[in-house]
């Protein structure tokens, strides 16, 4: 562009814009003289209609360089007026209430545009002092529902509360409660709209808000006040943790830089790595922070137990988070390892990182891993007095096989699927033996994969088996008798048929589904043919397998019509060469090979028994 061209390029200052500005920003005073409230009123509704028409014009055109500079040089101008020591303190109050949320509007263009809706808002809470200014400041947060990009939007208010909560001077915990959970629904809110990108500095200003309530509790010389203000922090804190870890790139450094200042701050709130995996309680927390208002705040704190899991699968992840929040991860995991009611209530704990949607595989890898550190191999700990506490820790550790489960299902990684598998056998390992085929049924049952089925059938087999291997061993050892408490056969008895049943004969009539659920009938037509063979080896009947009645029951009502079906399916598409044909002949034929060798051991048998 030549230079004439540049000189008649159409400039904010001198122009048109700027004088109507100008005129509506000079009216404010001389309307608060006269006392019109209602003319007030409408004035500063038409600067605010000014300003939201200079946003959408550079909105609409962002190559619009003209737009884009009139729009900031209003905003620097409204940044003069108000720093001006000559302006009224009524005019200023009066703008205050509507400016902080038009100028965060601004936010989302660019950079400048952000820093100078910071500033603008800065030289309120200057003027207007921070204990008007809170209300205010959360009142253009809650105005984050009606604007397009939340996320820029949001910015500006959260950084103005992270220098007005260290700047007030009076009821500081009281001031914080109310504040807090405002933050942490408008956060969760903008979370779930918002593209990741644009969260970076949301998390930043969250971050500072964090470290403004750390200074305002070093503050604090009542104690009771501080440890109150210290837990609303640790539960600020977690929740942050939580949205951080579901919305930042796992990978990203300014992921793991919040994490750890996160962690730091965790830390000074008392929130030790072990508390939080065991006995942490959130909902006891908020009764102590929010008294009789818990219940209407717990909304915002939904992701806190869900931050007390990660906070631990960070340290574990990354030394540096564990460094910053003082703690050591291999004295964890062995007092983890040694104690098995913590280790039950940690996997408990655990489990809402593996059932957390939002997460990325990365974290749900790295818990699998942990818990893979703290129920593999020779773990100690497992003595009677947990046995008699099992009932109580149930309920969270099927929840958490449960959520294990659907990682071995789910996860797109073959060793993070083989992980998993190894943590669900160390849990199950974990469990009382007289309780454990229970869950193990109740995990088939609340399992419509055929595949996951069958690696649930195959996990009774293999216990069965080595109920069977240690029992003979004990047998040769006395001594050993005497001192293994453990020794019974909990498998080995006629629940196994029954088990067994439910999926040859499904509870709603007829034989199954096949080709749909072949993985499972397999496996289960392999179950009964090991407890079939053993009970026969060893000249036993545990499980009423060998005796004419059942033999009877499982040769009319389990086998024949299994293998009518097959035969059927079979025939159908034994001339079909298309795919589906030749999957469906391909799945069925070692199903069939096994249905007929369980025909013959059945035949035998009652053949012996007549």
């Amino acid at each position: 562009m030549s230079l004439s061209a540049e000189s008649e390029a159409p400039s904010f200052r001198g122009s048109e814009p700027l004088n109507n500005l100008q005129r509506i920003l000079q009216s404010c005073p001389k309307l608060a003289e006269v006392g019109d409230s209602n003319e007030y009123q409408n004035t500063i509704s038409e600067l605010v209609g000014f300003l939201d028409s200079l946003l959408d014009a550079a909105l609409s055109d962002p190559d619009n360089e003209y737009e884009e500079n009139s729009a900031f040089e209003a905003l620097s101008e409204i940044h003069q007026y108000i720093g001006s020591p000559s302006l009224d303190q009524e005019v200023v109050d009066a703008l205050s209430f509507e400016l902080p949320k038009t100028v965060s509007k601004f936010a989302g263009i660019s950079r400048k545009f952000l820093d100078m809706a910071i500033s603008i808002i800065d030289q309120f809470i200057v003027k207007c002092g921070p204990r008007d200014m809170l209300s205010i400041i959360c009142d253009t947060l809650g105005y984050s529902s009606k604007v397009t990009n939340a996320a820029s939007y949001i910015v500006p208010p959260l950084s103005g509360l992270s220098k007005v909560l260290i700047s007030i001077r009076r009821r500081h915990f009281e001031q914080v409660k109310e504040t807090v959970p405002i933050i942490l629904n408008v956060l969760k809110a903008v979370c779930l709209e918002s593209d990741e990108e644009e969260l970076d500095n949301v998390f930043d200003r969250a971050v500072e808000i964090a470290n403004s309530i750390y200074e305002v509790c070093n503050k604090l010389v009542d104690n009771a006040a501080s440890e109150k203000l210290r837990a609303l922090l640790g539960l600020y804190v977690l929740q942050c943790l939580a949205l951080v870890s579901a919305r930042i790139d796992y990978k990203a450094s300014g992921c793991h830089s919040l994490v750890s200042q996160l962690s730091r701050i965790s830390s000074y709130c008392g929130l030790s790595y072990l508390s939080l995996v065991t006995t942490y309680d959130a909902e006891a927390v908020a009764s102590t922070v929010f008294g009789e208002n818990k219940d209407d705040c717990m909304g915002c704190l939904s992701h806190v137990k869900h931050g007390a899991a990660l906070s631990v699968i960070w340290g574990h992840v990354s030394e540096e988070v564990a460094q910053a929040a003082k703690e050591d991860m291999i004295a964890i995991k062995d007092e983890l390892r040694n104690n098995q009611i913590k280790r039950w209530q940690a996997i408990g704990v655990l489990k809402l990182v593996l059932s957390f949607v939002s997460l990325p595989w990365e974290l749900k890898k790295h818990t699998i891993n942990f818990l893979l550190c703290i129920t593999d191999g020779d773990i100690r700990g497992n003595c009677d007095g947990g046995h008699s506490q099992w009932p109580s820790y149930m309920p969270n550790i099927f929840s958490a096989l449960q959520a294990v489960k659907m990682v071995i299902m789910y996860a797109p990684d073959p060793e993070l699927r083989k992980n998993s598998f190894a943590v669900l056998k160390g849990v199950l390992a974990d469990i009382p033996i007289s309780q454990r085929l229970d869950v193990l049924e109740a995990l088939i049952t609340n399992t419509d994969s055929s595949s996951m089925i069958a690696i649930l059938v195959d996990l009774v087999r293999r216990e069965m088996h080595t109920e069977i291997y240690n029992s003979t061993s004990v047998v040769k050892d006395v001594q050993q008798i005497n001192s293994n408490k453990h020794s019974n056969t909990s498998f080995w008895t006629p629940s196994i048929l029954e088990f067994v049943e439910r999926i040859l004969r499904p509870p709603q009539g007829g034989p199954p589904s096949l080709p749909d659920q072949s993985d499972a009938v397999l496996s289960a037509l392999n179950l009964y043919r090991f407890v079939l063979m053993t009970e026969s080896t060893r000249k036993t009947n545990y499980t009423g397998v060998l005796s004419r009645s059942s033999l009877l029951k499982v040769y009319n009502e389990w086998l024949l019509p299994l293998r009518t079906l097959v035969t059927v399916i079979m025939a159908e598409n034994k001339n079909d060469y298309d795919e589906l044909a030749v999957d469906t002949l391909c799945t069925l034929n070692p199903l069939e090979l096994v249905l007929y060798r369980c025909i013959e051991l059945v035949e035998e048998k009652l053949k012996q028994v007549t």
